[in-house]
């Protein structure tokens, strides 16, 4: 059984010194050795299996211990860190987060809050979509719609009009253009400029 610390920092001007030194603290306190460090500067909204911490999970074994500080290290929303969790699970390694004091396996408690977890996705999903389809009612209803006048074909050329809704719910969830623009690889100034136009000022 191999023990992994995983720490991760948004930017260089954070320093991972502070999680070692947690993730040190809490090990001695429970006669734990880590045998690897995995440490990454990079956004938690950066799809996981394109950080460090997707090879790790590529190649980690059952009864493998990973240890962080909270399980935001892991991802920024709850669909990512569920989506973590459920691999760590179906490969049977274990996930112990100090902060939060989670130590979730295959076990009863981990099965509970993988549920919770589940559920809450779920949840977070319907209400996104809900208050998008309550958006679109309220301009239907006040005689608008989203884009330009019909028949000027303007939008339906511009690269992102396909992902038009997809760029409404994720504003609507508190997404920023630089995270939209990287979901759809394009600029952050192509995005704000389609959102203005189209989507906003609709």
């Amino acid at each position: 059984m191999a023990t992994y610390g995983y720490i991760r920092v948004s930017s260089d001007k954070q320093t991972v010194e502070n999680q070692r030194v947690e993730i040190l603290r809490y090990c001695e306190s429970n006669g734990l050795h880590i045998d690897d460090w995995i440490e990454e500067t990079i956004s938690g909204t950066k799809s996981y299996d394109k950080r460090a911490l997707g090879s790790l999970l590529k190649h980690i074994r059952k009864e493998d211990l990973i240890i962080c500080t909270e399980l935001s290290r892991l991802g920024r929303n709850v669909f990512m860190i569920m989506e973590i969790l459920s691999t760590c699970m179906k490969r049977g390694c274990y996930v112990w987060t100090i902060k939060d004091n989670y130590h979730l396996g295959d076990d009863l408690q981990s099965k509970v809050l993988a549920f919770a977890f589940g559920l809450a996705a779920e949840i977070e999903r319907n209400l996104i979509s809900m208050r998008t389809r309550e958006a679109l009612a309220r301009l239907k209803a006040e005689g608008k719609h989203l884009g330009r006048p019909f028949g000027t074909g303007g939008e339906e050329r511009h690269r992102l009009f396909k992902y038009k809704q997809r760029i409404w719910q994720m504003r609507d969830a508190g997404d920023t253009f630089e995270t939209i623009a990287k979901r759809f690889h394009v600029t952050r100034t192509c995005v704000w400029r389609y959102y203005k136009k189209y989507i906003e000022d609709a």
